[in-house]
């Protein structure tokens, strides 16, 4: 009885260190799996963190040359190439932005609110893909660059200019703009500022909505396709599309032959397709 019993034993011995080992095993595994893991966000953070730091470096740098640009003196013997043709003579570029210019020639102006990190160049060209994911030197970045809708015209005026960012959580590009949901932010900040390379402007905040990026076939008003009004009737249709969108009513109503930029942005309350977009009228 006994030497059954022992090899009852042997056996449960036998069974308990197999499970131990067993367990073992997986405790190593899953702390190999957490220290990858951990070894993973460590470097995804330190990447994020240099990127947001190289970006902020960059656009004190670039605020840097447009100041060093506008002390510069013009002599009349200075030429510059032709950022866009048309029917219209091009105008001389201001001398702050000649530097900055002469670096890229798709910088198209400078846009501006106070009290957010939104103090950035434009750039466009004739992809609007392009500075999702490039920076003003022309290299790879998440964070991309604000840039102006390809199919705008900012010496031919567009009726209505659209900028877009990205929306970051760091606060970079247009990662403020939504600072406009808070209607005291908007009553503080009434205008911002957008100059292209050619003349400065001073807008007024006009409306405030948030809005959806739709399908193709849908029919209904879609911002981000307005940039000229072909009559005044188009016109003041859009401009009551965008008042019954906006949060809030800002007490303006533009009239016909307003010269209005859109600045539009990401909004993933909303889902993949939502945006938030702030509209001025230009004022000076």
């Amino acid at each position: 009885m006994s030497g059954l019993q022992d090899i009852q034993d042997e056996k449960l011995r036998a069974a308990v260190a197999k499970e131990l080992k067993k367990r073992e095993k997986r405790r190593r595994g899953l702390i190999a799996l957490c220290i990858i893991v951990a070894c993973g966000c460590i470097g995804y953070f330190s990447v994020y963190t240099y990127m947001n730091r190289k970006t902020q470096n960059e656009s004190a740098n670039w605020a840097k040359l447009k100041d060093e640009g506008g002390k510069k003196p013009k002599t009349d013997e200075e030429k510059f190439v032709i950022h866009r043709t048309g029917e219209t003579e091009t105008p001389d570029i201001l001398p702050e932005y000649e530097i900055l210019y002469n670096k890229n020639k798709k910088l198209i102006g400078w846009v501006k609110i106070a009290d957010t990190n939104i103090d950035y160049p434009v750039m466009q060209t004739v992809d609007n893909e392009y500075y999702l994911t490039h920076d003003f030197d022309q290299n790879k970045d998440k964070n991309g660059c604000i840039f102006m809708d390809k199919d705008c015209d900012v010496i031919d005026r567009s009726t209505n200019l659209i900028i877009y960012g990205h929306h970051m959580k760091s606060g970079a590009m247009f990662g403020h703009l939504d600072k406009y949901t808070d209607e005291s932010f908007f009553k503080e900040h009434q205008t911002f500022q957008f100059d292209t390379i050619y003349e400065k402007g001073t807008y007024q905040v006009i409306y405030v909505f948030k809005a959806q990026v739709l399908a193709e076939d849908e029919i209904a008003f879609k911002y981000y396709q307005f940039i000229d009004a072909n009559s005044e009737e188009e016109f003041n249709s859009n401009m009551a599309a965008m008042a019954e969108m906006s949060m809030y009513d800002t007490g303006v109503t533009p009239p016909y032959g307003s010269e209005l930029v859109t600045l539009s942005t990401c909004d993933r309350s909303q889902g993949a397709e939502g945006r938030f977009v702030v509209v001025g009228m230009r004022t000076a």
